[in-house]
Parts: C-alpha cells; sequence; structure tokens
C-alpha cells in the first residue's frame, strides 16, 4: 500500500530544558499516547491477530495501564510480572504465561490469579504445569528458521516441529488441554517471508493434528516486528502487516490467532536525557565525553539488545562545527562505551544529549553498577508545563518503506 506516515516521539531543547530543571538527569520520559497510537496502528494493519502485549519490554505501570484500558491481553514469563500485571487490576485469565520453562514461584502465582494459558517446548514442562494448573489450556513453542533477525530465538527456544504433536498428546494425557501452535520467528524480523513459511509449517501441523484427531484452535505468532533504531528503517511496516494478516485470513479463517509484540509497542514512545559530565581529548584526537548514564543504566539494550539508538544533540554552543567524538558512561567500566568515533558538536559539561526509541529492552536491564541510581520514567503526557512548551516540530515525522 504504498510508503505510511508513523510518528517518532522527540522532546524539543526546550522541553527537555524545562524537564531537566525540574528533574535531575539522566531520565526517561514515556508517551503513553505513543504507545495506543503504535498499538493501534498494529491492530489497524493485522487485524486477524489479537495481540498479547510481551511486557518484558516495557512494563511502566503507566503503559500496563493504558495497554489495559485498550482491552489487551498480555504475555508474561514470571511471577513478579504477574504481580506487575495484578497490581494494575489485570486478571490471570487476560495473560499467557509464555515462559516455556517456569519455575515453580511463577506456577504457583498462575494458579493463584488464575492464569490458565500456557507454552511449552518439552516432556519436562508437562508434569510441572499438570501438578500446578490442572487443565490448563497449552501451545507447544515450535522452532521456526530466520536468519535475518537481530535476534535469533530459536536457538533456545522450541521444539523441533515433528515432536510438536507428540508433546501435545502427552500433555493431553496428563490432564491438560492442548490447544494450539505457537512460534516466534526473531527479534526485529525486516520481512513477511520468515512468517510466511513459519504459517505454512503451522498449517501443515494443524491439519495433521486433525487427522490423528487432536483437534487444534488457537494460533499463537509471536511478536519481532520491527521498529527503526539509529540506521531507521527501510521495511514497509504497514505492507509487511498486511502481507502476514493476508496470510493468516488465508490459512487459518477459522481458528483464534494471536501475535504477542514487545519492542513494537513501546519502542518508538520515548526519550532518554542525558547531561555531559565530562570531557577530555585524547592524544589521537578525538574527544572522548562522558555522560550520566550508559550501558550500565538505560542504555543497557545497546549491550543487551544489540540496538543503536538516534540521539539529537541539544547544545547550540558547537555551532555547525563537528568533531570525532566518543560517548563514555559514568561507570568504571572500560566496556562502558556508547558510541564510538562519531561526529558530533563540540560538547562541553552541562550539556545535554538525547536518546530516541529507547522505549524497550531499556529500563528493565539497567543496573546499579558502580551504585549510579536508576533512570526514572517521567510520563509525558503529566508533564504539564512541558507539554505547553510542544509545538509541531517537537514532534518528527519520518517516512518508512
Amino acid at each position: 500500500m504504498g510508503c505510511v506516515m508513523r510518528r517518532e516521539f522527540w522532546l524539543s531543547a526546550a522541553e527537555a530544558d524545562q524537564l531537566a530543571a525540574r528533574q535531575e538527569t539522566p531520565f526517561l520520559v514515556a508517551s503513553v499516547d505513543r504507545v495506543e497510537e503504535n498499538y493501534r496502528f498494529l491492530r489497524r494493519h493485522l487485524p486477524h491477530a489479537g495481540v498479547y502485549y510481551a511486557i518484558k519490554a516495557n512494563p511502566e505501570p503507566a503503559v500496563l495501564r493504558r495497554m489495559a484500558a485498550l482491552g489487551t491481553h498480555f504475555d508474561v514469563a514470571s511471577a513478579g510480572e504477574m504481580e506487575m500485571l495484578a497490581r494494575e487490576g489485570v486478571t490471570g485469565d487476560r495473560m499467557i504465561y509464555a515462559n516455556t520453562v517456569k519455575d515453580f514461584r511463577g506456577l504457583r502465582m498462575a494458579r493463584n490469579i488464575g492464569l490458565h494459558r500456557m507454552t511449552f517446548d518439552a516432556v519436562s514442562e508437562i508434569g510441572k504445569m499438570a501438578d500446578y494448573v490442572p487443565g490448563a489450556d497449552v501451545l507447544v513453542r515450535i522452532c521456526v528458521k530466520n536468519n535475518k533477525a537481530l535476534v535469533d530465538l530459536n536457538t533456545k527456544f522450541g521444539a523441533a516441529p515433528e515432536d510438536a504433536l507428540p508433546l501435545l498428546r502427552q500433555a493431553r494425557d496428563a490432564g491438560l488441554h492442548p490447544v494450539g501452535i505457537c512460534f516466534h520467528v526473531g527479534s526485529q524480523s525486516l520481512s513477511a517471508a520468515a512468517y510466511g513459511e513459519a504459517l505454512l509449517l503451522a498449517r501443515a501441523l494443524f491439519d495433521q493434528a486433525e487427522r490423528e484427531g487432536l483437534h487444534l484452535t488457537d494460533l499463537d505468532i509471536g511478536g519481532g516486528f520491527p521498529v527503526p533504531d539509529a540506521e531507521g528503517l527501510s521495511v514497509d511496516v504497514a505492507g509487511m502487516l498486511e502481507a502476514i494478516d493476508r496470510q493468516i485470513a488465508r490459512l487459518f479463517p477459522d481458528l483464534a490467532v494471536w501475535c504477542e509484540p514487545g519492542r513494537f509497542i513501546p519502542g518508538t514512545a520515548a526519550n532518554l536525557l542525558t547531561t555531559v559530565i565530562g570531557v577530555r581529548q585524547l592524544p589521537s584526537g578525538t574527544r572522548m565525553v562522558t555522560l550520566d548514564d550508559g550501558l550500565y543504566g538505560a542504555l543497557s539494550g545497546i549491550l543487551f539488545d544489540h540496538w543503536q539508538y538516534p540521539m539529537r544533540f541539544l547544545s547550540e554552543r558547537g555551532g555547525k562545527n563537528q568533531v570525532l567524538t566518543t560517548l563514555v558512561g559514568p561507570s568504571c567500566d572500560g566496556i562502558d562505551v556508547v558510541a564510538r568515533d562519531i561526529l558530533a558538536p563540540e560538547l562541553m559539561v552541562g550539556d545535554h544529549v538525547l536518546f530516541g526509541n529507547i522505549g524497550a529492552y531499556a529500563s528493565v536491564s539497567e543496573t546499579r553498577f558502580n551504585g549510579f541510581s536508576m533512570a526514572p520514567t517521567l510520563i509525558w503526557e503529566e508533564q504539564e508545563e512541558a507539554r505547553q512548551m510542544a509545538d509541531e516540530p517537537a514532534i518528527q515525522k519520518k517516512q518508512y518503506r
């Protein structure tokens, strides 16, 4: 359907200064309106799949509340994530326990809150699920191939396709209720082709199950839908989703189909504001600029999520003069390098550096290494004074092909 306009959330320099006057950096600013916009975009272009939001991407309470109000369901992996949702009034019947290997605390919590839908990929899970949640609805996760994914989840998760039906039969014999099949093509997949191949494989398994007297009703296609990083995004996301949706409608017209987006929902909905706390000239001629946040903080996704965030330098003191710069975090670890040998203005202590599209897999993996405080999250819609300064240039529009 051609190019589709989606907006990225960016604070203006004036808005950032206004917030920094009241809240010491580093801090994240998340827009729940942008979260909702991304959710509605997904539903509009992938209407044949219901949504289990994978809260591991961003479990900020305001995000969970907005998603719950929109009527979505949730993908959880632990008792802790179940507790987060329970505190927001989400009941267990709106959750799927999508960790294929469950600990006993998680199983006890699932039983206590009425969570009755789970995924698995090994015989060792069957007895545990049957003991703690008898009669639970279970989906077997199969391994699929996608060499073009940013993160290949199928090296760790998923049964061989030929083992799927035997596992479901063993689950049935243990008193569980086998309802379907699930897969995940990997994170940040840039093509509908991997989904298409996995859907064809799943269709064959559903047909085989029916022939063998095992009636399955549910398909879960996982997540992996892409969002832009520092390099942008060269794929028509709407067209990609629509291609997947057509395949779902053609191959599974009578089944309940679900997806499990994580990154896609909050990814473009947050900024991180940092401050320059140190500058020195290296013998090589490169300027080393130290920020008050780094790889052990909210920029942890650079290390753990293989991600590069787009940046904006908010100081005008350096003018248009660009110099070779390496940005580092504040810790005493040499690995704490945010960006190496980039062109940037002549940054000085006190200048602000803004990171965009950092709404997913940021605060969830930050630490208190070296005793530094973790960056809090401000909700943009709650920042009345700063929002009054918002103008059209502050919300940048970018065209994705």
